[in-house]
């Protein structure tokens, strides 16, 4: 009995453990005016990312998103999806031109912008500057 309640603990701890880094991960949502707003008012890092399901430059960049996105440095990024296709109007208030953009925040000041980047380094740089 002893050793199967070991065994459980020990277990817990470690998906304890697994789970961890996803805690700290930025929180990813999908965009809204108001939330938008909200974080640029707060001050906060923000990444803009406009995507198309149908894109493979866009699927590309969201893997390289979701590893980078776990870094410490990272976690209080506020990430904000827009759909290329559906929100069209929030894609030319933003003064994108086509889906794979990334735009990056300090507040509401714009402080980097890549298209159709997949590059890992390049992306980091980016978000680096929100730092």
């Amino acid at each position: 009995m002893l050793d199967r309640r070991t065994f459980l603990i020990g277990l817990t701890a470690i998906s304890g453990l697994a789970s961890a880094p996803a805690a700290l991960a930025a929180s990813r949502m999908a965009y809204t005016r108001q939330a938008f707003e909200k974080a640029q008012k707060a001050g906060k890092p923000i990444l803009v990312e406009i995507t198309a399901s149908w894109c493979p430059i866009c699927k590309a960049q969201k893997r390289v998103l979701g590893k980078l996105l776990r870094a410490p440095e990272h976690a209080n990024l506020a990430v904000f999806e827009v759909d290329f296709d559906s929100q069209k109007e929030v894609v030319r208030a933003l003064g994108a031109r086509m889906q794979s953009t990334l735009i990056t925040f300090k507040g509401a000041t714009e402080v980097g912008r890549l298209v159709g980047v997949t590059k890992a380094d390049a992306i980091k740089q980016l978000l680096d500057k929100t730092i």
